[in-house]
């Protein structure tokens, strides 16, 4: 009997480069196939039934995404076009094949308002426009396959790729001194342990546990990015100093949420996940990443 077949999209991100260090262990009882922009474009939807057409994957990870947050508020049709349109054309592709559908999106679908973490029934109203489009992404893969599971994660970070702890180490290296907003407060996710926790819900879809729908999902504990940065610098070992400032004096083209914690007791509950503390999982991180984070 052939083992289902994983597709993940994306596959040179910070994701999907994760997945692709975890397929290894899986390998016994799952085929992946790890898809770029070659193989469909995501700013090119038109591509996407074609690549259907030729694989017939039993499992769609959807880890491509326009993430420029500040330049998607000038570059809309774009960031619509990748976040939402392809999104849905994906989810589309995944209810004609029998297919199930995995998304990624985030804690920027909401207002930042909030002072209690937010749940998965809280009412959307997204921060700034990459979070209309990862919301419009959410929308379209729910109307069009009824096997979608979408996962809203927050402030993510792996040694491959672009992210806060890549830039603060760069810029620690470089500088005497950096400024960072501490008004800011949200949970940090290591995207290896995103990586698994997708892993963990196909298993249990696999053994006949499937549970569709959003879920949210990030490392445990709410910090400040001030607090991040100084996190980082210590378990780094770096001297610079970190000062902290408020978001107004950091202004940027696409807001901000001041709160962005994410309510994570569904997918504990019908999935069995278990949360890992986000210093814990820094300092793994950073351990195993050394190289690769400073350059």
């Amino acid at each position: 009997m052939p083992k289902p077949l994983i597709v993940v999209t994306g596959k040179n991100g910070q994701l999907g480069w994760e997945l692709l260090q975890l397929s290894g262990r899986f390998a016994g009882a799952f085929d992946f196939l790890f898809a770029g922009r070659e193989d469909m474009d995501m700013s090119e939807p038109e591509t996407i039934p074609v690549f259907f057409e030729n694989i017939k994957p039993d499992y769609v990870i959807n880890c491509a995404a326009y993430t420029a947050v500040d330049k998607a508020e000038t570059d809309q049709e774009t960031a619509y076009t990748v976040n939402a349109t392809a999104a849905g054309m994906i989810a589309k592709e995944c209810h004609r094949y029998g297919c199930v559908y995995l998304g990624i999106s985030t804690d920027y679908v909401f207002d930042g308002k909030g002072t209690a973490p937010y749940t998965t029934g809280t009412a959307c109203d997204p921060v700034n426009y990459y979070g209309y489009t990862k919301y419009m992404g959410e929308q379209l893969a729910l109307e069009h396959c009824e096997q979608s599971v979408i996962i809203r994660t927050s402030w993510v970070y792996s040694s491959h790729g672009h992210n806060f702890v890549k830039t603060m180490l760069r810029l620690m290296k470089e500088r005497p001194e950096i400024k960072v907003v501490h008004d800011q407060i949200g949970s940090p996710t290591y995207a290896a342990d995103l990586a698994e926790v997708l892993m963990q819900v196909i298993e249990s879809m696999q053994h006949g546990h499937a549970h569709y729908g959003i879920y949210h999902y990030s490392n445990a504990g709410a910090i400040s990015w001030y607090d991040f940065a100084l996190a980082i610098k210590a378990a780094a070992g770096m001297q610079c100093e970190v000062l902290p400032i408020p978001t107004a004096a950091y202004p940027t083209p696409a807001k901000r949420p001041a709160y962005s914690v994410l309510d994570t007791t569904a997918i504990q509950a019908d999935y069995g996940i278990v949360l890992k503390d986000w210093k814990q999982q820094l300092h793994t991180c950073l351990s195993h990443n050394t190289i690769n984070l400073l350059n």
